[in-house]
């Protein structure tokens, strides 16, 4: 009788332990890409900074991504003023939950500003 308890326990307890360390993982994955999300837009905002081509920051912003880039909007604002600053935003749509429940979109961005200096 003990026995047939603590499977049903298992089983009736299980399911929300999986849906807690699945959010667990979701959330640390989100962190993740906004991190990564800031360090490109400071690269970009550095390549602004020293570089009066714009496309510039636009090439280091997207490398610093590596494969989510492509999908990445990047928009820089660099007065021509020595320094001013020059600001870097991104914006990226991330797919939460994907490969449960088909995902539902979440909009990450992330910008940065640096001094001009040439």
């Amino acid at each position: 009788m003990e026995r047939g308890t603590a499977v049903v326990e298992f089983a009736l307890v299980l399911p929300l332990v999986l849906a807690l360390l699945f959010g667990l993982v979701e959330v640390a994955v989100v962190a993740r890409s906004e991190i990564q999300l800031l360090h490109a837009a400071r690269e970009g905002a550095r390549a602004a900074a020293a570089s009066p081509d714009t496309a510039d920051a636009v090439r280091a912003a997207r490398e610093s991504l590596g494969p989510a880039g492509s999908g990445a909007r990047i928009s820089v604002s660099r007065p021509a003023m020595v320094g001013e600053r020059a600001t870097v935003t991104i914006r990226l749509r991330h797919n939460v939950a994907a490969p449960i429940f088909g995902g539902f979109p979440i909009q990450l961005s992330a910008n940065a500003s640096m001094r001009v200096e040439k």
